[in-house]
């Protein structure tokens, strides 16, 4: 979440005129995150999100993020609910950018993630994998494997200038990785950005899994390879395989997983390092330095996938 487009009070008293959610209380933006404009909304009917689109969002996939999450709502996930005008519209304008509220969902994102974070992250893992189930719109997944290449080759040489010799040695990863690539394992709908700050937890138990916006059609094995790099690293990048052990095993209490699909982590895992190395190496470059967000280091990407190199099996994530 962060903010580039800033909203005036008149914009959003004239925007909230098509809903029936009253009047606002109070309006402040939210700076963590990368991609949209986000807004902490509280009206005299309650509390909400409002989001307006920007940057790699296409518009026309908009429509799929909304009902993706409407479905897993009706399945009891606990996501964001999109709110609805009075015609039926979730998507409207405001600022120039299309826009959409969602209901707000309480609890507490973990700041330094346990083994007791894990292990319930697993299982809701895989209880929106299943729950996606019968979604039939499908979306393939931009920032996928075939997207890293091009994107790798956007950032130039500027890998250099944070760390010499970080561009060449993470052509290499790439090529290798693309070569051992999974193809033909289970797949669905997942969420492909299940990080600490966009999972809540309430009294223990998970709250809110928020930020659909980079959800796609894709392998599950993978969604399961981008939350091991999120939350199973110390702050010194060493890999706690512990975490790893109860995060698999939360997942597979609900959704077991294949002979193949738990000897493909190792290159999952790999590819997941890589996709968001290069993500942040481009937004580290191209961010606008009077924009309200917070960049993330990219070699903090680098040092997880310097494990995954060398990892052999998958008893190396406690399988």
């Amino acid at each position: 979440m962060a903010v580039y487009t800033e909203v005036t009070d008149d914009a959003l008293a004239a925007f909230l005129e098509a809903y029936d959610i009253g009047r606002v209380v109070a309006f402040r933006g939210i700076a963590e995150g990368v991609e949209n404009s986000n807004y902490s909304l509280r009206t005299t009917a309650g509390d909400f999100i409002l989001t307006l689109y920007e940057r790699r969002v296409d518009p026309a996939e908009l429509p799929w993020f909304l009902g993706l999450m409407e479905h897993l709502a009706a399945k009891s996930l606990p996501c964001p609910l999109p709110v609805r005008a009075r015609d039926g519209a979730n998507l409207n304008k405001l600022a120039g950018r299309i826009a959409a509220i969602t209901t707000f969902l309480p609890g507490v994102w973990p700041r330094r993630p346990t083994v007791a974070h894990c292990g319930p992250l697993g299982a809701a893992m895989a209880r929106m994998h299943l729950a996606g189930e019968d979604y039939a719109p499908t979306r393939a997944n931009a920032l996928g494997p075939q997207g890293w290449a091009p994107l790798l080759g956007r950032c130039g040489d500027s890998g250099d200038a944070v760390l010499p010799g970080l561009t060449g040695e993470v052509r290499a990863a790439l090529e290798a990785t693309l070569a051992a690539w999974p193809a033909a394992l289970p797949r669905g709908h997942i969420h492909a950005d299940l990080f600490p700050d966009n999972v809540f937890f309430l009294d223990h138990a998970i709250s809110g899994l928020i930020d659909f916006y980079f959800a796609a059609t894709d392998l599950y094995a993978y969604d399961i390879a981008v939350c091991l790099n999120a939350w199973c690293f110390e702050p010194d990048f060493s890999f706690n395989i512990t975490k790893s052990r109860a995060l698999l095993r939360g997942y597979q209490a609900v959704r077991p997983l294949s002979a193949a699909e738990t000897e493909a982590l190792p290159v999952l895992c790999r590819g997941a390092a890589i996709r968001f190395l290069l993500t942040r190496l481009y937004d580290w470059i191209n961010t606008p330095e009077d924009a309200l967000v917070t960049r993330k280091d990219p070699l903090d990407y680098y040092r997880r996938l310097r494990f995954h190199l060398q990892a052999g099996s998958a008893a190396d994530y406690g399988v």
